[in-house]
């Protein structure tokens, strides 16, 4: 199970180890592929073979079509250098392309199953982590990922079976210089180690600051109009500045230590394998070797000489891919806190949407220890209209969010139709509900889209008549294309009341057993109001609604309302009672309505200033 701690603490304490083992965690993407990937690496296999005879073939060359002074063998050797060029050509391009095909089919499905893990994730995970962090890792990290798999990792397979065939092809030329070349090994691998262990955890560092950059363009953007109308432009220029000059610095000490990397190795490579050719060169004027076994001795130090320096420049790229994997992987290895049960219950048909709640406690991730609802009890009858009143932070947005199972209570039990939400499968309750929201949210599609949304299947009949009921459909078809105009990121083209209602028609369209209304109407000017008042009427007929009440109209059209303060519901009644009572909610009451009179308190809770 995942931890509740910010993002930014969970980074301090993301493993930060020193191999490529993150990258082994991409194998299980291959498998279905398995077939493709045999045959690349069969080409890779070739295409290195062949590349390692050309050392023969200009031994034959040297020693038989040179020193013996024969045309015919010069042909000979011709004619097999040839053939060893078609067939490496051949493999290269079967290499290039199956892994290429392998490299590019993996990320897709990499990225596939990131969105879908953090499509399944519950609201409490997004409540402590960065929405613009989780799109640097489905961006950034993959699009890094997609160059390692697609071309640096099949160059590394390449490069490593060219280094390795090299040596052999050494030791079969020489297996006394080889030996001198061996020694110098552990002079190359040393530094790459070392060099390399720090290139990943700057890798690392470098894509957790890219994605805090990312963040922060997120949550500026999505706020331009309050952050022009406050103007903090230039405050939000400095930070974004800092932190790309952060991101900058951390690229700059990996890029100098990858290159350090480099160069280091590729200077030790070749200082050793000059030093070997010096040797050889006495061993062939000593009549050891011949000039041909010289030349293939060359010919494969400078291969295997090339494939060390490339590696430790291969490592590098690497191991920036190994840490772009990780994160990606720690995305795939949370495991969300709302999960469908192992065997799930249905609901009753048809569902009627009675809500019983029973003891329920609760407090969100990010406020462990404040608690949002405490021992609340609630029995809501089909078809009952509640309403929800009390101060802001009473618990009545929360009550919806349990409802819906965003979250699960800490203690009670919330129940619909009498089967526990925790036996259900959230889909299927979540199918049976609606909620219009405050601020509705509407999507970068035109209004088809919008109001069928979640349901596909609907007609355009259907969704035509959700929008007729709820006064949607005049200013729909005032738009330029009508239905099908782009109503733009968020809904920008649309005013206040014209959103809502499209969020009402979405409700209607979907015909909910339970209906939650948070606070629907309070931030609409009067005209807008009556509309959707209007619309919100026909919604709730003869279905179980519960409204966060914020107008006494809709608070006096209610069955029985609820009053609740710090979480508990402190009194029942209608508009009537509870005003005569006194109490809370007289005291929002008077405060919202300046005409009525104020009763008696006998509550010590100070009200705030409205019915919210």
């Amino acid at each position: 199970m995942r931890s509740n701690s910010s993002d930014s603490d969970a980074g301090a304490d993301r493993p930060r180890g020193r191999d490529f083992r993150p990258l082994i965690h991409l194998l299980r993407f291959t498998r279905p592929y398995i077939g493709r990937l045999a045959l690349a690496l069969l080409a890779l296999i070739v295409a290195a073979a062949a590349l390692l005879a050309f050392g023969q073939v200009i031994r034959a060359v040297v020693d038989y079509g040179l020193a013996n002074g024969s045309p015919r063998t010069l042909d000979l050797a011709l004619l097999l250098f040839l053939l060893v060029v078609a067939v490496l050509s051949a493999a290269i391009m079967a290499r290039g392309y199956l892994l290429n095909w392998i490299g590019e089919r993996v990320i897709a499905d990499v990225r596939r199953a990131v969105y879908s893990r953090v499509l399944a994730l519950d609201v409490g995970f997004f409540e402590t982590s960065r929405t613009g962090e989780i799109i640097s890792r489905l961006t950034s990290d993959t699009a890094l990922l997609q160059v390692v798999v697609g071309s640096t990792l099949a160059m590394g397979l390449r490069t490593a079976l060219l280094a390795a065939g090299g040596i052999v092809m050494l030791a079969i030329t020489s297996p006394q210089l080889t030996g001198l070349v061996l020694l110098g090994v552990p002079f190359v691998v040393l530094p790459t180690w070392l060099l390399g262990a720090r290139v990943r955890r700057l890798s690392r560092a470098s894509q957790d600051q890219v994605g805090e950059v990312g963040a922060y363009v997120d949550e500026t953007l999505h706020a331009i109009r309050t952050v022009q109308a406050f103007c903090h432009e230039p405050v939000d220029r400095r930070r974004y500045d800092e932190r790309v000059e952060h991101a900058f610095e951390t690229a700059m000490q990996r890029s100098f230590n990858s290159a350090l990397m480099s160069g280091a190795v590729t200077l030790l490579t070749f200082g050793a394998i000059g030093t070997v050719l010096w040797l050889g060169g006495k061993e062939v004027l000593n009549g050891n070797l011949s000039g041909g076994e010289l030349s293939a001795f060359l010919f494969y130090a400078i291969l295997v000489a090339g494939s060390a320096g490339s590696l430790s420049e291969i490592a590098g790229q690497l191991l920036r891919g190994a840490g772009a994997s990780e994160r990606l992987m720690e995305l795939l290895q949370v495991e969300p806190a709302i999960d469908p049960p192992a065997d799930p219950k249905s609901l009753p048909s048809p569902v009627k949407g009675r809500v019983a709640a029973k003891g329920v406690s609760f407090c969100y991730p990010a406020r462990a220890g404040t608690p949002a609802l405490e021992a609340l009890d609630l029995d809501v009858r089909a078809g009952e209209r509640v309403a929800l009143v009390g101060p802001s932070g009473a618990g009545k947005s929360t009550l919806f969010h349990l409802l819906l199972r965003f979250y699960d209570p800490q203690h009670g039990e919330l129940a619909l139709d009498g089967v526990p939400l925790r036996d259900l499968d959230p889909a299927e309750l979540r199918r049976h509900i609606a909620i219009v929201p405050q601020d509705p949210v509407i999507f970068g599609a035109d209004a088809w889209e919008n109001i069928r949304y979640g349901l596909e299947d609907a007609d355009d009949d259907a969704v035509r008549a959700a929008a007729k009921a709820a006064h949607a459909h005049d200013f729909i078809e005032r738009l330029p294309d009508g239905y099908d105009t782009f109503l733009g990121e968020r809904g920008v083209r649309l005013s206040g009341g014209e959103r809502q209602r499209i969020a009402v028609a979405r409700a209607i369209l979907r015909n909910p057993a339970l209906l939650l209304l948070d606070e629907a109407t309070s931030a609409l000017d009067a005209e807008s109001e009556r509309l959707v008042q209007d619309a919100l009427e026909h919604l709730m007929r003869e279905r179980t609604s519960i409204v966060i009440a914020h107008r006494l109209a809709t608070v006096r059209e209610a069955d029985r309302i609820l009053v609740m303060d710090r979480g508990r519901i402190v009194a029942s009644g209608r508009h009537e009672e509870l005003f005569a009572r006194g109490g809370l909610y007289a005291r929002l009451a008077a405060l919202q309505f300046q005409d009525a009179a104020v009763p008696e308190q006998p509550m010590q809770a100070k009200a705030p200033a409205g019915i919210i």
